[in-house]
């Protein structure tokens, strides 16, 4: 079986993103899914490239006994849309973003987090930053 591949969009990967990467491998790794899912985040945007999750991401997730160490904020590639089976976006700009230029083939991998809950499925997670 192979692993499922999963990545977290948001515009600067240092806030929602981060966020959800870690604790849906949280989630995972206390399932006991850790060998069967994969799972990582990147922005769209360049300007926080190479900086560390925002303090105020850091601080909130460690209230719950989650690390962010080691992360830092990467942009998303054309290869990404190669590797993961889905590619999960806080946003509608972001999403409108990464379908522009995926891959024709690879623009059904592309969904809002909220998608998946009737009756959210339009529903935003907002850019803490503004």
């Amino acid at each position: 079986m192979s692993k499922i591949k999963v990545l977290f969009i948001c515009h600067g990967n240092i806030c929602r993103s981060p966020m959800a990467e870690f604790l849906f491998k949280d989630m995972v790794m206390k399932k006991g899914l850790s060998q069967q899912i994969s799972i990582a985040s990147a922005a769209t945007s360049r300007e926080e490239i190479g900086n560390p999750v925002h303090r105020g991401t850091v601080q909130k997730l460690a209230q719950y006994g989650i690390s962010t160490k080691g992360k830092y904020a990467r942009q998303v590639t054309k290869q990404d849309y190669e590797d993961y089976d889905y590619i999960i976006c806080m946003d509608n700009m972001n999403k409108y973003n990464l379908q522009r230029i995926a891959p024709a083939q690879d623009r059904d991998k592309v969904h809002l987090a909220y998608e998946v809950i009737p009756g959210k499925e339009d529903q935003e997670i907002p850019d803490p930053w503004y």
